[in-house]
């Protein structure tokens, strides 16, 4: 089958059909920990394997580019002085720091142009530099090598607040694409229902849903987003062992009894494609790296919808309305450039 073979033909003359399919892709892998330009190209080559098996659309997991910590407390206690481990703390997160993407930046033009190479939509999970502050992003890629945009995590989840700033409502966004309305939260912003109906509320789609949750509990979670939805969730998560992050001392695991051992898996992954009436598609994946690839027949959308329609014959709005505040909430605000 070749590249670009679906009914959504964007060099077609023809009319397009009534439903069309789409071939998306879902990447399960790990980040090479503290190695940006390796985990680039390793991206660069999972793309290219996607781009083989026919995908239009290929989603990577969280902070795929930069790496999830997992397993660092990276020094803090609460209200605790203990400045040795501080310090050691800072000088670790000064490493994730220098890991992390500028977006504008040469890596973000260099994924850029992965997508436009292999000629798909190409949804990356990342580090997002911006100022001193770290954010846990999600940037969007054309076929035409455009960055789309990005998406900030609105509220890191639990310790990840200690690392990562929280976003706002004015990256909130679906994109309209010729493969489909896309858009994406990550991990456990699936569990903001409010942060759902709003990306429900401009027609989503296809839900990109990265994360770093491999539990049993996540997969009812996805298949309960897209069935509420009536729209087509990809779920992409890390598969990774001890050996892929830095030996020890220089990165330590804390909160386990012991040190694993190099093999030992601490992301078994997960990685999953649901359809809009809650059905698997394809995953969930455990034993290892690898892509999960599926044909999303959009005319699922209209009969799941048929059944309720979250933002249209199923709402009250007489009764519930959400108010999303979409402007970028700024903390400094200056009332005359001329000012200095």
């Amino acid at each position: 089958m070749e590249k670009g073979f679906v009914e959504v033909d964007m060099n077609a003359g023809d009319e397009p059909a009534a439903f069309p399919t789409v071939r998306a892709t879902v990447v399960q892998a790990s980040s090479v920990f503290f190695d940006t330009p390796a985990t680039i190209e390793k991206a660069k080559n999972l793309i290219a394997e996607a781009a083989e098996q026919g995908a239009q659309l290929v989603v990577f997991p969280e902070v795929f580019v930069g790496g999830f910590p997992r397993g660092s407390d990276f020094g803090v206690t609460i209200g605790g002085p203990p400045q040795a481990k501080g310090r050691r703390g800072k000088d670790l997160f000064c490493k994730y720091y220098a890991s992390a993407i500028d977006v504008p930046g040469p890596e973000a033009n260099l994924l850029a142009s992965f997508a436009a190479k292999y000629k798909v939509y190409l949804v990356m999970g990342a580090v997002e530099r911006h100022g001193r502050t770290l954010y846990n992003t999600v940037l969007f890629f054309s076929p035409a090598g455009e960055l789309l945009g990005k998406h900030r995590k609105l509220v890191p989840t639990a310790l990840e607040r200690v690392l990562w700033g929280c976003g706002d409502g004015s990256t909130l966004s679906v994109y309209d694409t010729p493969i489909g309305r896309v858009g994406a939260l990550v991990c456990w912003e699936s569990k903001m229902p409010l942060a759902r109906a709003a990306l429900y509320g401009k027609g989503l789609e296809i839900y990109c849903a990265p994360t770093a949750d491999d539990s049993d509990l996540w997969q009812a979670s996805a298949r309960h987003v897209a069935h509420e939805g009536g729209c087509f969730l990809l779920s992409a998560n890390q598969f990774c062992r001890r050996k892929d992050y830095p030996p020890p001392p220089e990165y330590a695991f804390t909160g386990f009894d012991e040190e694993p051992a190099p093999d030992d898996v601490l992301c078994r992954g997960g990685s999953v494609i649901v359809s809009p009436s809650g059905a698997v598609l394809a995953g969930p994946k455990y034993d290892g790296e690898g892509l999960l690839t599926a044909d999303l027949d959009f005319s699922e959308i209209v009969r799941a919808k048929f059944d309720f329609d979250v933002v249209g014959h199923s709402s009250r709005p007489e009764v519930l309305t959400l108010v999303v505040k979409d402007q970028a909430q700024l903390p400094v605000i200056y009332n005359s450039a001329s000012q200095n």
